[in-house]
């Protein structure tokens, strides 16, 4: 049992809908559906990454962490679109940490997987794995959500404050500490225990399962994490969302589809028939999103091991009614959701979050990430041919968020505090 889920805590005081014995134990089960996180997965050993021969046969192997990030390669399955497009693909696997998926996709185990974006730029720079991105996961859900024992209503109130984050390498750290610097507050990596000064911002590595818990214990002040936690956050934890990390950066990516070398460049017709496959699966959650919360969901093929409630909340609640206080939509009029899915992978969003890293307050050994060459980057970790392709084929272009349709494979990114 997590540590801040002893029966006297905040967390057995919740309302739930059945049994509260058995609604923190499906909570905590829930929350190690997650379990794992990117500071093991950063710390693999190389040998992790020696790379074994190709399996002979061309089935398509998912591996993926039960969130909602992972819905158009979930939704892709469940819907049947791999073997609409002539290709046999396995009951995809659930796996409860970063590390283990990296692990099983170097290993060939999985031959399709979504990672946090820092993933790949790491496995690819620093440890010399042939992964490349061939599209989007997902766009925006994210957010900070903040304990309402903190009287918390604006990013200038967080001075003084703990806020956990799940990574230091992850779009979250990123976007935090550019609202705070912007608020006029300095973000600090100390001991939790030492004084903090008015206008500092402690920051702490914590596993996405353990904020909400961690949250309505007190042990933290606020958080920033991807769907559905900033949901359980809300509806388990009795924390408010302060603000949308959509609403700050217009459409940005959080999760990636990945893919190996070997496959985007030897086998170029199934991969093609895969990221089809992908392009389809994110085209139907965008625009079923109701029904997808539900597919995925315990009540439903179970791919998440969420209730639908939570999944549901995660993927469509988003609106000024509901977010008013605080304020954390501020930019109605850009007509994003709560998530969405555009699977393009926008050059200029790669190199936004590239050259933001390099300017991000990390620990540990950053020289990998200061000697890239982000344009580089931009061409070389990524294939856009295959998702190009793919969306032309389908002319799905205007059914996704963020596309100028006279020129649907560029944007300007929008940051907007």
């Amino acid at each position: 049992m997590c540590q801040y889920c002893s029966p006297d805590n905040e967390m057995s005081r919740l309302d739930y809908k059945f049994n509260p014995a058995k609604g923190r134990r499906e909570f905590i089960l829930d929350s190690l559906a997650t379990a794992g996180g990117l500071a093991a997965a950063m710390s693999l050993p190389n040998q992790a990454f020696a790379a074994p021969a190709m399996p002979k046969d061309e089935v398509v192997r998912i591996g993926y962490i039960p969130i909602t990030d992972a819905s158009a390669l979930l939704v892709a399955h469940g819907m049947g679109f791999f073997e609409e497009e002539g290709l046999k693909a396995e009951k995809p696997t659930l796996i409860r940490g970063w590390s283990p998926l990296i692990e099983g996709f170097a290993a060939h185990k999985f031959n399709l997987v979504h990672f946090l974006k820092p993933i790949p730029v790491w496995m690819r720079y620093n440890n010399n794995f042939p992964v490349k991105i061939t599209g989007w996961a997902h766009t925006n859900g994210s957010g900070l959500v903040v304990g309402k024992h903190t009287g918390i209503n604006a990013f200038e109130e967080l001075g003084g404050m703990q806020v956990a984050v799940p990574y230091w390498y992850s779009m979250h750290n990123i976007v935090l500490q550019m609202a705070l610097k912007n608020a006029g507050l300095e973000p600090v990596i100390q001991d939790q225990n030492l004084p903090l000064k008015k206008n500092q911002v402690n920051l702490q590595i914590m596993p996405p399962p353990d904020m909400p818990p961690a949250l309505a214990a007190k042990k933290i002040d606020a958080y920033i994490v991807a769907e559905p936690f900033n949901a359980a956050g809300e509806v388990l934890a009795g924390g408010k969302m302060l603000r949308f990390t959509g609403d700050i950066w217009k459409n940005h990516p959080c999760c990636v589809v990945c893919m190996h070398d070997e496959d985007t460049e030897q086998r170029k017709e199934w991969s093609q028939k895969v990221m089809n496959a992908v392009v389809r699966g994110a085209v139907y959650a965008q625009e079923n999103k109701e029904e997808v919360a539900k597919m995925l969901s315990r009540e439903g093929k179970r791919y998440l091991p969420m209730k639908a409630d939570v999944v549901l909340k995660a993927m469509t609640d988003y609106s000024d009614a509901s977010y008013a206080n605080p304020d954390a939509i501020k930019h109605p009029d850009w007509g994003v959701g709560r998530i969405d899915f555009n699977p393009y992978p926008y050059p200029s969003a790669t190199k936004f979050i590239v050259d933001q890293l390099k300017e991000t307050l990390v620990t540990g050994n950053t020289s990998f990430l200061k000697e890239l060459d982000t344009d580089f980057v931009t061409q070389d970790l990524v294939n856009y041919e295959f998702v190009k392709n793919a969306m032309d084929k389908y002319g799905v272009w205007d059914k996704v968020k963020g596309v100028d349709l006279s020129n649907p494979t560029h944007r300007q990114e929008v940051f907007e505090l």
